[in-house]
């Protein structure tokens, strides 16, 4: 976890003071809307009232590459500033991370990936602050950088890209758009329960990815069709940040490796992609996680008495599949990515889905071939009615 955690109602506020005990010159990495919204605008304001000078990089686009990488790492060393400041959504927190770790570290970012460079040295401190509530990447020593030239997303796990500090403020993801708050709030529901049924789980993250789920299926529609809702909107950061830790001490599993090259070819967002695929990867693990997964519907159904464990896991599945339909989740097809193109590029797809481990922390475990036809599935999935046979 980082060192420091601030959450609740307006702890931006207290950017500067947080920020005066880690550098004198801060880089801002953040983006346009940002800008637009007027946070980077008010996180300057804050910082100098602190005595800490700033410069902002602002050309985040909505994944992470490692092109807006180097960008904002020329910026921090031209300007010889000695503190980061992530803010925005897991693209701006992930972009921050990388330069932080690079800053001090050099090399490219993808000398990180599958740890063949290990950051030695402690990276710039950084200060992650979150504007949606989904990546958790504010409490995460792993960041997915866009690989330009290799069309692979890469994700890369080490210690030295753990930020300094989170500061958690609900009161700044009111402004997210529904779109946005659907896919980050399914990103974090499935943050939590791959956590939950990971291979590596352990007690400590399956009280976390527990609590995150409840809080998330209790909360996500309020917070989805009552934008100013700040109970609601509470209740979402606050399981962000659990299922941010949960998964970042167990890992993610097939739905995020399955996800990664969704996003780097044909630039679906993170957190669509992932919802994409979880009724999906769910239904397809059943058999050796229904145990599990009847955990998570005893916490969230309260008439499961006299049902059987595999019964109950289908539940939590349906429910799921009717949470994708109301937040109108769309499928591949829906989105727009060209049949023939996805065919094309499906044992790449597959490929680097396995080669990026994360399908190993998976209840079942797919070969090659059955992740192409799990794919070739997701194409035209529909989650008001299919269901997918273990």
């Amino acid at each position: 976890m980082p060192r420091t955690i601030l959450y609740g109602q307006h702890s931006f506020q207290k950017v500067g003071e947080e920020t005066s005990k880690l550098g004198n010159k801060a880089l801002i990495i953040s983006d346009r809307m940002m800008e637009k919204l007027m946070y980077v605008e008010e996180c300057q304001h804050l910082l100098t009232q602190a005595g800490v000078s700033s410069v902002k990089y602002l050309d985040i686009d909505s994944e992470p590459t490692d092109t807006f990488v180097y960008e904002a790492l020329d910026t921090l060393k031209a300007e010889s500033c000695n503190v980061i400041i992530g803010l925005g959504g897991g693209s701006c927190i992930d972009t921050a991370k990388a330069v932080a770790v690079l800053g001090t570290n050099g090399g490219s970012i993808s000398d990180y990936m599958n740890s063949r460079k290990i950051a030695q040295k402690s990276a710039v401190p950084l200060i992650a602050i979150p504007t949606t509530a989904g990546t958790g990447s504010e409490a995460t020593d792993v960041t997915v950088i866009t690989d330009i030239a290799l069309d692979i997303k890469m994700m890369i796990k080490q210690p030295g890209f753990m930020p300094a500090a989170a500061i958690v403020d609900p009161v700044l993801t009111i402004s997210s758009p529904k779109n946005i708050t659907a896919a980050t709030g399914i990103d974090a529901l499935t943050h939590a329960i791959e956590a939950y049924l990971s291979r590596r789980a352990h007690p400590f993250t399956d009280s976390l990815a527990l609590t995150a789920i409840g809080h998330i299926m209790e909360s996500i529609r309020d917070a989805y069709h009552q934008p100013q809702n700040i109970k609601a909107k509470e209740k979402m950061s606050l399981a962000a940040l659990q299922a941010g830790m949960a998964f970042s001490n167990a890992s993610v599993c097939l739905v995020h490796g399955m996800s990664r090259p969704i996003g780097a070819l044909f630039h679906v967002p993170h957190g669509i992609s992932n919802a994409m695929l979880l009724p999906v990867v769910l239904e397809y693990s059943l058999e050796d996680c229904y145990e599990r997964l009847a955990d998570i519907g005893n916490i969230i159904f309260h008439d499961t008495q006299g049902l059987t464990k595999q019964a109950i896991a289908q539940k939590i599945i349906d429910e799921i599949k009717a949470l994708c339909v109301e937040l109108s989740i769309p499928n591949l097809k829906g989105w727009g990515i060209i049949e023939d193109l996805f065919l094309q590029n499906l044992e790449k797809m597959a490929r680097d889905a396995l080669e990026s481990g994360s399908p190993g922390n998976n209840p079942k475990v797919p070969d090659e071939i059955e992740l192409m036809e799990l794919y070739k599935l997701c194409y035209d999935y529909q989650f008001s009615s299919q269901t997918i046979k273990s």
